[in-house]
């Protein structure tokens, strides 16, 4: 509970519930009502039916501005002399309801232009007026009320927004009104927060300061008021909650943007000395704090905090090497007298490093530094030509065409149908006919080929007709409502508006009906495995294969994908029907079915469900039931992406095939080995134990010709102003040996600097060492370099040894000849 005193009026103010409680009606899913907290309007209406899209008929403004008002006034009760509001500047109708009817002060009213106060989602589309319902945080604060020059300051607040959806803006800019006005309700929810406990910033609420508290703890910072531990304590809540709902880190899409906000939150921990991952460890906190309110978050917090820990240790290992580029180039700047970081340089630490543009415009903020934009989108563009030079793709395939006219797909229940040709393209052109040999696309009235979608390839087949017939080899949606059938006029010709019997390749659809059903029962199988993290990232489902792209934090074990298999194949075994049915989109989701992130979805959805093990939102074709699928196979498990895996498979008669191709394989082996089946195992490790036995005899003797070599080898060194220096070229060693007879050289040599050779083919492998009594003088990684250079190549290393390769054995002899005087001219110096 918080009490304040309300420094506008100088009453005391009644105890308030702390902002949790106002959290604990916000459930992400929209569906918590429960208001015993905060509260209800004297006219029952919950918190959630002022929120959201709703239409209120001829009157939605009116009954909108006073459950706003109601709510704020009545049920948090907060002084109506404290708010201020402002209406769109040509919105009479709002001001009337406002001035007229709420009766609010007029002193605390005012109309303000479109820039703030009329809202668009752009150029064109739904639009309407705004009304604004701001907070006055009292004449101690500095900054005026909205639409005056001093409205930027903190005393007037936001807390409420009211959008009232009644125009469609055209092409032309005309505005439209609505056949349904709607309204779309805003409220800061922190800002509200802090208006309840009395504070004037968001980050002094308690939430905020919760987090604050334990982020200064693990970063050691002792200045609770450091804009670090602010932006860490914001960002763990935002990634925390895309990744419960779904969203992996990666380098596109909404998986880019969390991959930024958690190298910004790293970057802030970096800045405050820390090297170790600590962001991670917040997420308890946080779990405290907002799990009674959205329990998906406690539910997810081992993967929120697994995903978290792996970014931060990626970004880790470039995030200290790429500040000190940065930091580098900044200090360059300063001593230059120059406020821009150049493009080339901003790009390197993205392309190299890893670091978001807008990561680098933040470090050289602070440093009151610009970056050159034009610059680095000039690299940009430079590596993007880079990259289509090396493409061996030219051309584009799949693109749609606009077609006028729409097709009903019939292929749910059958592969052959009747339909009439109602558009022909001939090189993405409109025509009347196609003629014999001529490539195209037919469009119907209606099909039983099933459009690519979802995943699942296009149908192929025939379409033939009295005058002409057609192979399909693949279909594709096409404009708004269209399917259209690619491939080429076989025989004859085909003109607008003949009938045609369309008869899809059974065997083909069947198969790929048992991969797309295979693929909705290995899902299921994924998340129980797993766990409910697991989201479907992509798919390819065909005749002969699938493949199924998932969100997941690390490769799938081979334990794993075994309990995966084995459970699929269990439901395979117990034979579900697969069941369809057409239903509301919010039925389907009280229904359980599994919808994926970001997808959109029309009002009615098709919901597929095998048994109680899988319930899905699929559109494609499937089989009748789970045992037609046979037998489901796993062929590989890889990682794409970064959070992203991938598992590809086969099934019926395709897994009977690549198992008895294993078999071969197999029986290949073991006889190779001289053995059956049951005992090829055996056999085979006796064989690689073997070998590494022989491995280690070989490297003992080549142990032992380096160190006779080596007794041999130190007679031949010569001696220059105290030094022994010998450079040679040992025949038929590898890396190893050379290292191993460096070693006993340097030992046997005492204050010494020796180069040592070796070729194999056109490869030159050079290694130096110097003793460290020499190297204030001599080091070996300059002296490498001096050798390989000659042979075509270049080396480094530690300053007593150092290796180098090159490609030109010819130049190997007189570069080691050259030794002897290049360490001489050294010692002179």
């Amino acid at each position: 509970m918080v009490q304040f005193k309300d420094t506008f009026t100088g009453k005391e103010q009644r105890p308030y519930k702390r902002a949790t409680s106002v959290q604990k009606c916000l459930r992400v899913s929209g569906k918590h009502n429960d208001l015993e907290n905060v509260g209800r309007t004297p006219r029952h209406h919950t918190f959630f039916e002022m929120l959201g899209n709703f239409s209120f008929g001829d009157y939605f403004k009116r009954d909108a501005i006073n459950y706003a008002w109601e709510f704020l006034t009545v049920t948090l009760k907060l002084p109506p002399e404290r708010l201020w509001v402002t209406v769109f500047e040509e919105d009479d109708e709002a001001a009337d309801i406002w001035l007229k009817e709420v009766k609010i002060d007029p002193q605390r009213f005012s109309r303000i232009g479109a820039k703030d106060n009329f809202w668009a989602m752009g150029d064109t589309g739904p639009c309407g007026p705004c009304s604004e319902i701001f907070y006055d945080h009292g004449p101690e604060v500095f900054g005026g009320p909205p639409g005056t020059p001093d409205e930027e300051g903190d005393r007037y607040v936001e807390i409420w927004n009211l959008v009232f959806m009644q125009y469609n803006r055209d092409a032309e800019g005309k505005l439209n009104p609505l056949p349904s006005p709607s309204v779309d309700t805003g409220m800061g929810l922190e800002r509200l927060a802090a208006v309840m406990q009395g504070v004037h910033s968001n980050y002094d609420i308690d939430l905020f300061q919760t987090l604050i508290k334990r982020a200064a703890e693990l970063t050691g910072c002792k200045d609770p008021a450091h804009t670090s531990l602010k932006v860490i304590a914001d960002h763990i809540r935002s990634c925390s909650f895309l990744i419960t709902d779904g969203v992996m880190p990666g380098n596109e899409g909404r998986g880019y943007v969390l991959r930024r906000i958690i190298r910004r939150a790293a970057r802030h921990g970096y800045e405050l000395g820390v090297r170790e991952p600590f962001f991670y460890k917040l997420v308890a906190t946080l779990c405290d704090e907002m799990g009674e309110a959205f329990p998906e978050l406690p539910a997810a917090r081992a993967q929120v905090e697994r995903v978290l820990r792996q970014e931060e240790e990626r970004f880790a290992e470039t995030l200290e090497q790429g500040m000190r580029i940065l930091d580098a180039s900044l200090t360059e700047l300063a001593k230059a007298g120059s406020t821009e970081l150049a493009g080339e340089t901003v790009f390197k630490l993205y392309d190299t490093y890893g670091f978001p543009v807008d990561l680098t415009a933040d470090i050289a903020k602070a440093h009151d530094v610009t970056l050159d934009m034009a610059g680095y989108e000039q690299a940009m563009e430079a590596q993007r030509a880079r990259a289509r030079a090396a493409s061996q793709f030219g051309a584009e395939y799949g693109t749609s065409v606009d077609v006028q006219g729409s097709s009903e797909f019939t292929g749910y229940g059958n592969t052959e149908d009747e339909g009439e040709v109602i558009a022909l393209f001939r090189d993405g052109e409109a025509v009347d006919v196609l003629g014999e040999g001529e490539g195209g696309m037919v469009v119907l009235d209606r099909t039983p080929f099933y459009a690519e979608s979802g995943g699942q390839a296009g149908d192929r087949g025939t379409l033939t007709g009295d005058g002409g017939a057609y192979q399909v080899t693949d279909t594709q949606k096409q404009g708004q409502a269209a399917i259209g059938h690619f491939g080429q006029v076989t025989l004859g010709t085909l003109k607008i508006g003949d009938r045609l019997r369309a008869r899809v390749d059974e065997e083909r659809r069947r198969d790929t009906a048992y991969n797309h059903s295979a693929t909705h029962l290995m899902h299921a199988a994924l998340r129980a495995v797993l766990g409910d993290h697991v989201t479907q990232k992509g798919s390819l489902v065909e005749a002969d294969r699938l493949r199924f792209d998932f969100s997941h934090f690390e490769p799938v074990s081979a334990a794993q994908l075994g309990i995966i298999e084995d459970l699929v194949n269990d439901h395979i075994r117990r034979n579900h029907a697969v069941e369809t049915r057409v239903m509301a989109l919010d039925d389907a989701m009280e229904a359980g079915a599994m919808a994926l992130f970001g997808e959109k979805y029309d009002a009615e959805v098709r919901v597929l469900r095998m048994g109680e093990f899988s319930v899905e939102l699929c559109g494609g074709t499937h089989v009748a039931r789970t045992g037609d699928i046979g037998l489901f196979k796993i062929t590989g498990e890889s990682g794409i992406a970064a959070g992203v895996r991938r598992i590809e498979a086969v099934t019926g008669e395709g897994a009977l095939r690549w198992m008895a191709a294993g078999e071969t394989v197999l029986a290949h082996i073991a006889s190779m080995v001289k053995g059956g089946r049951d005992d090829a195992e055996e056999k085979v490790k006796a064989l690689l134990e073997r070998n590494r036995q022989l491995e280690k005899e070989l490297e003992q003797l080549k142990g032992k010709l380096a160190s006779s070599q080596g007794s041999d080898l130190a007679s031949q060194a010569i001696d220059i102003e105290g030094t022994r220096v010998l450079a040679v070229c040992l025949e038929g060693a590898d890396a190893k040996t050379l290292r191993t007879t460096l070693d006993q050289l340097k030992s046997k040599l005492g204050t010494a600097a020796v180069v040592l050779a070796a070729v194999e083919g056109d490869k030159v492998s050079v290694i130096a060492g110097v003793t460290k009594d020499r190297t204030d003088r001599i080091r070996a990684g300059d002296l490498v370099n001096m050798v390989a250079e000659q042979v075509g190549g270049r080396g480094g290393g530690r300053p007593d040894m150092a290796q180098a390769g090159g490609k030109q054995p010819e130049n190997l002899e007189a570069a080691l000849a050259s030794v002897p005087d290049w360490v001489k001219a050294r010692l002179a110096s």
